[in-house]
């Protein structure tokens, strides 16, 4: 597949009798990985204190295991973070189940008792509320293709907002943040059919700074420009670990192999190579396992297992002196993420200790921080972005880069969800940090992006 015009020059103890059942078929739907927490759960709003699990919601009285480093309530200046500083918040509404906050819930569906092998007396408890129905059906972007869509038009309109002296600005934008991607890519063709010109130039001649890097991630295949992310966190000197991990441990299968094809046919070089000259150890090993594309993507949990990798983990970390590295790689890179989702409740009844603190004990650096956003991911996606965004706009100056990243590589899959967890998690709407933290004509087309 080619891109024209590219590339441009220049921080959970589970309840006792978990899990639910019957849901198995449903939560979360094939080939979407929205995994919402479960509502009702745990922590408890306002941290600090873990009471029993009351019996109505299914589950024996018998209390929480020790907190384990959890977070206590919401503090004066920002959210408190998890362990390990992951940055995670508890809002003071709204409780959390495997640390992760809930969106707001609606149409839940319950599931009936069955026979768990491993789980106290055999038996699940019923019924358990499942996931919403909005979510069982997929996530949601902000941004949606246009219904009366005319390509030469559109061409027209940016034409018209470059020529002559100055430039239109509020057209430009008022034409990318309404257009899908594919619709962009249509528009960019008509531009060069209908002028003899190339669109990215025109645009890249009238704009400048964080608004023209904006612009024109926009304008790149999604596919495109997660691989130019990649390739350009590990060119020259010195290496942005934290881009590799937020793209090779996110994306699904299919995303990956598109990626590290992309990767190779744009630029001609093989991902695997790059990534050993500039990462080296576990944290090289991590992300060359996700470079695979190799995830179970099977949605049916099996509950024994997660009960066997539990105990794998417990005995490679907290079980022994030392830890087995390879271990974790091996279980946090080929299982799916539901399944990893029952086996990080699975732990922390074994090990009295929530797996996040574990990791946070038994690693550091970059390997840490990759395997905690793959646990992340399983147990709510959409808070691990929300939690990227916050801290990319957190304290003095911004990290424009991871701004832009994020808001376009999700304004199609998740954003909405994104935008849920955000206001749940800090008590302000993404719309209102980046306000505060952007101007001019970026802050407008982030914000019509992001929507209200």
């Amino acid at each position: 597949m080619s891109y024209p015009g590219y590339p441009p020059s220049d921080g959970y103890p589970a309840f006792p009798g978990y899990p639910p059942t019957g849901q198995e078929s449903v939560y979360p739907p094939a080939g979407q990985y929205t995994y919402p927490a479960v509502p009702g759960g745990y922590p408890p709003a306002g941290g600090g204190t873990y009471p029993a699990a009351p019996p109505s919601a299914g589950f024996p009285g018998a209390g929480y295991p020790a907190p384990g480093g959890y977070p206590g309530a919401p503090q004066a200046g920002g959210m408190p973070p998890y362990p390990g500083g992951a940055g995670f918040g508890v809002p003071p509404a709204g409780p959390a189940f495997g640390g992760y906050p809930q969106p707001p819930a609606q149409n839940y569906a319950g599931g009936g008792p069955a026979q768990i092998p491993g789980f106290p007396g055999g038996q699940a408890p019923s019924p358990m509320p499942g996931p919403p129905a909005a979510m069982v059906q997929g996530t949601q972007g902000t941004i949606r293709a246009a219904a009366d869509f005319d390509a030469g038009r559109d061409a027209e309109i940016l034409r018209k907002a470059m020529k002559g002296f100055g430039t239109d600005e509020q057209a430009i934008i008022d034409v990318v943040a309404n257009r899908s991607n594919d619709q962009r890519q249509k528009i960019k063709a008509a531009f060069k059919t209908m002028y003899g010109k190339d669109l990215i130039k025109d645009l890249k001649s009238e704009l400048s700074g964080n608004v023209e890097e904006l612009i024109l991630a926009l304008f790149m295949p999604s596919t495109y420009y997660d691989a130019w992310s990649l390739r350009h966190a590990m060119k020259g000197a010195g290496t942005q670990e934290s881009v590799l991990i937020e793209i090779l441990c996110t994306r699904t299968n299919q995303e990956i192999r598109e990626i590290v094809n992309c990767y190779k046919s744009e630029f001609g070089r093989d991902i695997e190579q790059d990534i050993r000259a500039d990462t080296s150890g576990h944290f090289e090993r991590l992300l060359i396992s996700m470079c695979q594309g190799n995830r179970d993507e099977n949605q049916t949990v099996d509950y024994q297992k997660a009960q066997e990798d539990a105990q794998r983990l417990y005995q490679a970390g907290e079980g022994r002196l030392g830890t087995d590295e390879s271990c974790f790689n091996m279980v946090l890179a080929s299982r799916s993420f539901p399944q990893l989702k029952a086996t990080v409740e699975a732990y922390s009844r074994i090990a009295n200790r929530d797996l996040l603190s574990s990791i946070d004990r038994e690693f550091s650096g970059n390997v840490e921080r990759g395997l905690k956003t793959i646990v992340q991911c399983a147990l709510n996606r959409p808070a691990f972005f929300a939690e990227r965004l916050y801290h990319s706009m957190k304290g003095a100056g911004t990290d424009d880069s991871t701004l832009i990243r994020i808001v376009v590589t999700r304004s199609e899959i998740d954003l909405v969800q994104i935008k849920q967890m955000f206001t749940q998690m800090y008590q302000k709407t993404l719309a209102t940090m980046i306000a505060s933290d952007t101007s001019g004509d970026y802050r407008r087309l982030l914000l019509a992006i992001v929507g209200q």
